[in-house]
């Protein structure tokens, strides 16, 4: 009995703090809403889906994982970014100085802003991932796959640095 009223005041407490959830996320009480602009392509290589993708993803990801309902303008919370690099790199070397494997790596520069709480706000930072691939197959081949692990990387990052405050 003791135990079950004891989980049962822990239960009550978690819940009633409002800005701590399950989903990882701490968001105060009196924030509400987020505006996610589009991520403008600013990298020289162009891809020109990667834009669309990232910013349907950074959007997916808040409705699924946040009760923030999403806005257009003046969001309590507006997330605003731009891809700044996408390049492909020798990631591995063989012995006879031939690449094993290439590298793809995108680079987004990201600037929070909390209207609510302006001590959480931060201005044009840098996230970055990649993800490798065997030089026997064509970026052409295998950018598709790619982007998708490299844009779930990017939007993790990006929603922890946010409102998970990680």
């Amino acid at each position: 009995m003791k135990r079950l009223l004891y989980i049962l005041i822990c239960g009550i407490c978690v819940a009633s703090c409002g800005i701590y959830s399950f989903s990882g996320t701490s968001i105060q009480p009196d924030v509400n809403t987020i505006a996610i602009n589009f991520f403008e392509y600013k990298a020289q290589t162009v891809n020109p889906t990667l834009s669309n993708d990232l910013t349907e993803a950074i959007r997916k990801r808040f409705r699924q994982m946040t009760r923030l309902e999403q806005v257009e303008l003046d969001g309590d919370l507006d997330i605003t970014g731009e891809i700044t690099g996408y390049s492909v790199s020798a990631a591995a070397i063989t012995a006879d100085e031939v690449a094993a494997q290439n590298r793809l790596t995108v680079t987004v520069r990201v600037t929070f802003t909390n209207r609510k709480h302006p001590e959480d706000s931060f201005e044009s930072e840098s996230f970055s991932a990649y993800a490798d691939y065997d030089s026997t197959n064509s970026l052409d081949a295998v950018e598709s796959t790619l982007c998708i692990e490299i844009i779930d990387k990017i939007v993790e990052d990006i929603f922890n640095a946010t409102v998970a405050q990680w």
